[in-house]
């Protein structure tokens, strides 16, 4: 888990360094929210916007070493910049920009993991958004998790209100249905 901590803090410090805006997704915000689990790479929401991104994926691989050949083709084509650490460890960067991960980004927080180790992670309500739409088996878990864990603090509104447009753009009216299965 050290290792972790010390990647999140290099891509944080960094794109911080940069003047970026970001938070942590996936294993750290479940580790925060939710019941943790083992993760075994860091994700970060980037707020990139659309259009050509290549300065800044050059910025990142100036910085972190990339996992896959043609890095540049993957974020282009899939918004997303797969790159390590010096000893290995995943770094896993989203390129943000729709108005949903704008917002994400906007109720992102600091918390203080161990001593010394505080990172910028999304809300509980992002996290749940998030997990519904990515949709894996181990999403859903982690969904139920942060509902099992943060009960009545959260925000159904904030789901709700997120989930609506999403599931309109990707046709997946489902996720509506999944809100309220979590709910209850």
């Amino acid at each position: 888990m050290i290792d972790l901590f010390e990647a999140a803090a290099s891509v944080q410090s960094f794109c911080d360094a940069q003047g970026w805006r970001s938070c942590f997704i996936g294993g750290l915000a479940v580790q925060r929210w939710g019941e943790p689990r083992v993760t075994r790479d860091v994700d970060l929401s980037l707020l990139a916007g659309f259009g050509d991104n290549s300065a800044m994926v050059a910025k990142l691989l100036g910085a972190f070493y990339p996992r896959i050949a043609d890095v540049q083709r993957l974020a282009r084509e899939g918004r997303v910049v797969l790159l390590k650490t010096g000893n290995g460890i995943g770094i896993d960067v989203s390129l943000a920009g729709l108005p949903f991960e704008e917002r994400m980004i906007d109720r992102a927080s600091d918390f203080e993991f161990t001593p010394g180790s505080r990172f910028r992670t999304c809300s509980a309500e992002d996290l749940i958004v998030m997990k519904l739409f990515a949709a894996r088996p181990i999403d859903y878990q982690d969904a139920r998790g942060v509902v099992a864990r943060q009960g009545s603090r959260l925000n159904w509104n904030i789901v709700e209100s997120e989930i609506e447009p999403l599931a309109e753009i990707m046709e997946r009216p489902a996720l509506r249905a999944e809100v309220a299965k979590l709910r209850n």
